[in-house]
């Protein structure tokens, strides 16, 4: 599947970070990793960490899906609110995973400090507003949801968001814990860095077909060669649904544009995040290098060429509702792209083993926190390996 279209930003900005051979022999490891992803760099770090002598392919060039074309925004807020998320699947379960996810913003800082990446991560506030004032009420509940559960967040009225940030809003949510990172970069980083001890990394590497013995896993590829593993963890997103004999996700292609340097933004701008109560939700941020991303319009997904040919009727909107939240803002635009990505009904990611795949795990992180729901699995998987899951492995299972 083409899961991109038009060149992302990140992949133009970046260029080729770092090159790897395909694979040209069979050979044994003990864990595989089938995806080059962020996820899959994530998680090849966590199992190099563990010891595991661990191989990492990918049919593509290293992270040119869905990494490329992500916008990158670190939150902690799931896609479901956390008052709605309460009532699906309980207190604990809610409070886990949200926590979950605003631990990974600071596990990735220290992260990028100990692989010393120039990933551009920064931490920095969100704001989840109001664009219409029928949406006050609950946006308030959640407030009120999440100061229980103990986050870090205040409410701000619409003529304080309009005299910080200049943006138009009924109000909205304040929280301190957020961050923005390039992920295309870091995950080239990742990878380059645990190639350095050990870690076996072949792109342009095409899997067949799988066998699942008792103790191990054959994996055979286009080329007709094999790789035979302990186990394999699946890191490739919304591609694995194809595999998959139950339907656990929903595809919606989404569309985002960044501009070109903008010195006009504010302080307070460059050091936020904003999404909105609409649905689909429009976000904006600011990149490392002084630029306004803007993303949303999400549309459900048919195929690549449908999305793509929405890709410039998508971009009017956006810059017809950017002209509404900040009216008066010279946005020029420098780059437009879309993407695939997956939602699922509680806004979860499914990260574990499944019933019909022995000696396998998934780490897949779906919505707007698929980066911090990869760094969770990064513990989860481990764990699960060694026999002692975690709560969290409870809420993101398969069949929940």
């Amino acid at each position: 599947m083409n899961i991109r279209s038009n060149e992302p930003f990140w992949l133009v900005k970046n260029g080729l970070l770092h090159t790897y051979p395909s694979l040209k022999e069979n050979i044994i490891c003990e864990v595989l990793i089938v995806g080059s992803g962020i996820t899959g760099a994530l998680m090849a770090h966590s199992m190099m960490k563990q010891g595991y002598d661990t191989v990492l392919i990918d049919k593509r060039e290293i992270a040119n899906g869905s990494s490329s074309a992500t916008t990158s925004m670190l939150q902690y807020e799931i896609d479901v609110p956390l008052y709605q998320l309460t009532e699906m699947i309980g207190a604990q379960g809610a409070i886990a995973s949200y926590k979950a996810c605003r631990d990974a913003i600071y596990r990735l800082e220290e992260l990028v400090a100990e692989i010393d990446s120039p990933c551009g991560f920064e931490r920095k506030d969100s704001l989840y507003f109001a664009g219409r004032r029928k949406e006050v009420s609950w946006l308030k509940k959640e407030l009120d949801a999440r100061k229980t559960a103990g986050f870090k967040v205040k409410w701000l009225e619409k003529k304080e968001i309009k005299e910080r940030y200049g943006l138009q809003a009924e109000g909205g949510i304040l929280s301190e814990e957020g961050g923005s990172v390039d992920a295309f970069c870091l995950a080239h980083n990742l990878l380059h860095y645990n190639a350095k001890k050990g870690l076996r990394v072949f792109d342009k590497t095409a899997l067949k077909k799988v066998r699942y013995d008792k103790n191990k896993v054959l994996a055979e590829l286009e080329t007709g060669l094999q790789i035979t593993a302990g186990k394999v963890i699946y890191c490739t997103g919304y591609e694995t649904q194809a595999m998959l004999p139950e339907k656990i996700v929903s595809l919606k292609s989404t569309y985002a544009m960044v501009s070109e340097k903008d010195h006009t933004l504010s302080p307070e701008m460059e050091s936020t995040l904003f999404w909105n109560t609409d649905t689909p939700y429009l976000y904006m941020r600011t990149t490392a290098d002084g630029r306004l991303l803007v993303g949303g319009e999400d549309e459900n997904f048919k195929n690549p060429r449908l999305r793509d040919a929405l890709l410039g009727r998508k971009r009017d909107k956006l810059v017809k509702a950017l002209r509404q939240y900040l009216p008066g803002h010279q946005f020029v635009d420098d780059f437009c792209w879309c993407g695939t990505f997956g939602e699922t009904k509680d806004g979860l990611p499914y990260i574990g083993a499944h019933p019909k795949f022995p000696n396998s795990y998934f780490v897949l992180g779906f919505g707007g926190n698929g980066i911090t729901f990869s760094i969770a699995g990064m513990d989860i998987i481990p764990e699960m390996m060694r026999g002692t899951p975690g709560l969290l492995s409870h809420y993101f299972r398969f069949g929940r």
